[in-house]
């Protein structure tokens, strides 16, 4: 087939897809360069004929358009695409908003008919920037695990977010144990956004195989995908619906999972993938064949995306359409924010209309917008096109952020190699200049945004290995010493210090902070680095791992909610303070928070702690999680949060902790190291009193004195 130029394709700016009115229906479909378009109508999704068709005839600027005076709700359809050629195009409306079983067919629907009980209702949960912590997970992984204690008519499903009071029991160092599992443990982890990995219509699950399994009792394990290969933006994915056959449900329950969210405080982020779709062969190019993906002058299909057909933002009707799809998740399922795949692949023309446009909906400015500022390899576009990578990210909108591969690499390691050491797991004698520059946000590096908003600082996402899994590979000699499981505790005691190491640096950062679901429990995946269709028994949370890990979920949970009561945490600079060593990180934050880590190896650390104040207070707070007592507070300073103490609750052992010592001016600790700044700035003068760090040990310590850190229950 021949393809159109570029240059000689119209724009058409009516509206597309489908039109219900009380007595009338009317299809659009955008294909300009069709000979005829005729639209089918069918009573289901799936192993019927046509009850009727019609033919659709041109309009204008490319549109085919047809009005039929009856009301279609509930009514599936298609449409044959003809073209000059001979060549007839079965396919359903890209611009549809409903369809049925794998995607064949879409569907006409009233969405005030479909949408739950009480949808009218929802709303948001208030939006506050620096209480931000955004948890990344996927709608089978979250409840597959038959310990979760969820309906198992939900598991694996959509409705699995609406189950409350959910909790796991077990038998952990011989005592039965109950905690809580989804609603209730996101509520008390401190969480505020839940990132779902894709939910919209995917190609790689076959819903009628997922379906017929479910009802037999059968094994579901190998029908499972993360998502990344779409086939119908606008409309959820059937296999999380407990009936994918009707339409009408994927629709009602993916809203009353983010009903059920927003009412237990949590703000929803959905990951697109406008950046490609499953193939080629997609209900665009069936109807506009040549235009909606990248070509090069040969016609060979582009693939910056690594997956051969790169969707081509830059040119108006797909932009149109991305577009007007945000605003339709946006509007018509409350999202409240988008993380967009290989956003490098995303013109920034694009991305910056597309957040002017969610800005003019109702609190529009509190939906979030992020990517991944990178793509997998070089993509056709026209010369001069600024593109939503590194090079073309500072051309964003402001609030539009990325995230932070930076921080990542800086902190465990470069994610392609995983024996590469971090700043957190034995490298902190190179990487110690990075990790500073990591918690300020970047900034006054080229890695920094126009705004701090803009960094996503993590350690960990979907992609690569769990946190747990580089840190049990990269601090082990051979594949037979990697514990994934951690069957002894003892064991594995230096990987649980890096990652309570890299949770204190991520969650103390500038920016907002993500982190992948179950990584505060030492998610694993058993040193797998790319999971994305090695089954549910792989990918699903281990919720009997969350008891055994309870101090590092406890770990994560209080820096959570320290970060929740002071602003200074999100944009505030960090102001270096000296140390005995250049790899312990010592930091000003604001003028009321102080983080310290000394990521040494059996080396402890000293800090010298400003004044701020001529009043001192030497009197000790007390024990912290009944394992041992030191001096905590003094020149106003008190320890709020000590990795020793979650240390000594893993390991059952007594903590070494920090501790402030009062010491003579002249014998206070200072060191000469031309990376720091300049202290008399804030007035910092060198201090009376000093802040002994054990190795591997996070510190943070507030004016306040207010604890943060939980006793063991």
């Amino acid at each position: 087939m021949t393809y159109l130029p570029s240059a000689q394709w119209p724009t058409y700016e009516g509206s597309l897809g489908f039109s219900l009115n009380a007595k009338s229906t009317t299809f659009t479909l955008w294909a300009p360069t069709a000979t005829s378009v005729t639209l089918r109508l069918f009573e289901t999704g799936n192993n019927s004929e046509p009850i009727q068709s019609y033919e659709l005839k041109p309009h204008h600027d490319g549109a085919w358009r047809v009005n039929i005076r009856k009301r279609l709700d509930g009514t599936y359809y298609d449409y044959l695409v003809a073209f000059q050629d001979g060549t007839v195009n079965r396919t359903s409306d890209p611009w549809g908003i409903a369809s049925g079983i794998n995607g064949e067919r879409s569907l006409v629907i009233d969405e005030d008919r479909v949408a739950p009980a009480n949808w009218h209702k929802d709303k948001s949960p208030k939006f506050s920037a620096h209480s931000t912590v955004i948890w990344e997970t996927h709608v089978s992984d979250y409840s597959s695990d038959t310990n979760g204690g969820f309906n198992p008519d939900h598991r694996g499903r959509f409705l699995a977010f609406t189950d409350e009071h959910t909790c796991v029991t077990s038998e952990v160092d011989g005592k039965t144990l109950t905690s809580p599992t989804g609603l209730d443990y996101l509520k008390k982890l401190g969480i505020t956004h839940v990132q779902l990995m894709p939910i919209y219509d995917f190609c790689t699950v076959n819903e009628i195989n997922l379906d017929k399994a479910r009802k037999n009792g059968e094994n579901v394990d190998s029908l499972y995908n993360w998502g990344y290969d779409p086939d119908a933006y606008n409309v959820p994915e059937g296999a999380y619906s407990t009936d994918p056959y009707d339409g009408t449900v994927r629709i009602r329950e993916c809203k009353a999972m983010i009903s059920s969210l927003h009412a237990h405080g949590l703000r929803v982020v959905m990951d697109v993938v406008y950046n490609h779709m499953y193939h080629a062969d997609n209900a665009f190019e069936r109807t506009a064949p040549g235009y909606f993906c990248r070509r090069n002058e040969e016609s060979i299909l582009s693939n910056g995306s690594g997956c051969g057909n790169d969707m081509a933002s830059e040119r108006p009707m797909f932009r149109r359409f991305i577009i007007e799809s945000l605003l339709h998740w946006a509007r018509c399922y409350h999202i409240d924010g988008f993380r967009f795949d290989l956003m490098g692949l995303i013109d920034t023309e694009t991305l910056n209309q597309a957040r002017q446009a969610l800005d003019k909906l109702p609190d529009g400015k509190n939906i979030l917008m992020y990517g991944e500022p990178w793509s997998a390899g070089f993509t056709a576009v026209p010369e001069g096109t600024s593109m939503g990578d590194k090079l073309g990210r500072h051309n964003l909108d402001d609030r539009i952020g990325w995230f932070s591969d930076e921080t990542r690499d800086t902190l465990k390691g470069n994610v392609m190699d995983h024996h590469e050491h971090g700043y957190i797991n034995g490298n902190e004698f190179w990487t110690s200049d990075s990790a500073r520059q990591a918690l300020d946000g970047w900034r006054g590096t080229p890695s920094a945004g126009k705004k701090v908003g803009q960094i996503i600082q993590y350690i960990s996402a979907h992609d690569d290995l769990t946190l747990w899994d580089k840190l049990c590979i990269s601090l082990r000699e051979k594949p037979s010493d990697c514990d994934f499981y951690a069957k002894d505790a003892n064991s594995v005691a230096d990987l649980f210090t890096a990652n309570m190491l890299a949770a204190g640096m991520v969650l103390c950062s500038a920016g907002l902070p993500f982190m992948l679901s179950g990584e505060e429990f030492g998610r694993t995946k058993g040193g797998n680095d790319n999971t994305y269709k090695s089954g549910v028994n792989v990918n699903k949370l281990d919720w009997v791992r969350s008891q055994k890990f309870e101090p590092l979920v406890r770990w994560y949970k209080d820096l959570i909610s320290l970060r929740s009561k002071h602003k200074s945490f999100y944009d505030s600079k960090r102001v270096q303070i000296p140390a005995s060593n250049k790899t312990v990180l010592a930091s000003l934050i604001g003028d009321d928070v102080i983080v310290c880590v000394n990521p040494m190896y059996n080396s402890d650390a000293c800090v010298t702690l400003p004044e701020l104040s001529g009043n001192v207070d030497s009197k000790a707070s007390g024990k912290a999680s009944g394992k041992a007592s030191c001096k905590e507070s003094c020149n106003d300073w008190s320890i709020v949060l000590d990795s020793s103490f979650y240390f000594a609750d893993w390991t059952g052992k007594d903590a070494k902790c920090a501790n402030i010592e009062s010491c003579e001016r002249k014998d206070s600790h200072s060191v000469n190291d031309s990376r720091l700044e300049d202290l008399d700035s804030k007035n910092l003068n060198t201090g009376s009193h000093v802040l002994h760090i054990p190795s591997r040990t996070f510190v943070v310590l507030s004016k306040s004195g207010n604890a943060a850190q939980t006793p063991k229950k």
